[in-house]
């Protein structure tokens, strides 16, 4: 069995009362929708004014904001509204797309026993939320490596955090959500 106590999960980035906050997705939420909208209406005009200052603040403010609080690892596609507030990519085999069939009796990782399964802690707070809790149904596209380190507002106005590889079903084809908790 190999030995997983030399992990490093940087969890010095992470800001005290972290797990807290997390725990409570709902305001997170709220938070989440309001900071879209004002992505949405002034990223175009900043955008213009200077494109590089533009981009660069929002990784800036990014890395620093979602560093602390959700151990973020700037994969420049973010959907932590589709998981519960919950960063999937903290998950050791960074799975995007529900747990790995190894989670514990407990809840806890496979891979780092000490840890709870980022896909339990995902499920659990998205059930709190209004907005998005559903979209913990949707089937995730594989991360796009060649964002990685880049702004996911930027990347979601430019249109770059959803594109698909080739053969990928697009979100068209998600299984549509009938509206009965399967738990």
């Amino acid at each position: 069995m190999p030995d997983n106590t030399n992990v490093d999960l940087d969890e010095s980035r992470r800001a005290p009362g972290s797990e807290w906050i997390k725990d409570h997705p709902k305001p997170l939420e709220s938070l989440y929708q309001l900071t879209r909208g004002a992505v949405v209406r002034i990223y175009p005009y900043a955008r213009r004014i200077s494109p590089s200052l533009t981009d660069g603040l929002m990784r800036w403010g990014e890395k620093l904001l979602k560093g602390y609080l959700f151990n973020c690892f700037m994969c420049g596609q973010c959907i932590l509204h589709s998981t519960g507030m919950t960063c999937p990519m903290n998950c050791p085999k960074k799975l995007r797309n529900g747990p790995c069939g190894g989670v514990r009796h407990n809840g806890h990782c496979e891979v780092i026993p000490e840890m709870t399964c980022v896909w339990v802690q995902a499920w659990e707070r998205s059930r709190q939320m209004g907005a998005y809790g559903r979209e913990m149904r949707l089937r995730q596209p594989p991360v796009d490596n060649r964002l990685k380190g880049c702004s996911s507002w930027a990347n979601m106005m430019k249109g770059l955090d959803t594109r698909t590889p080739a053969g990928w079903p697009d979100s068209a084809d998600q299984p549509k959500d009938d509206g009965h908790d399967s738990s």
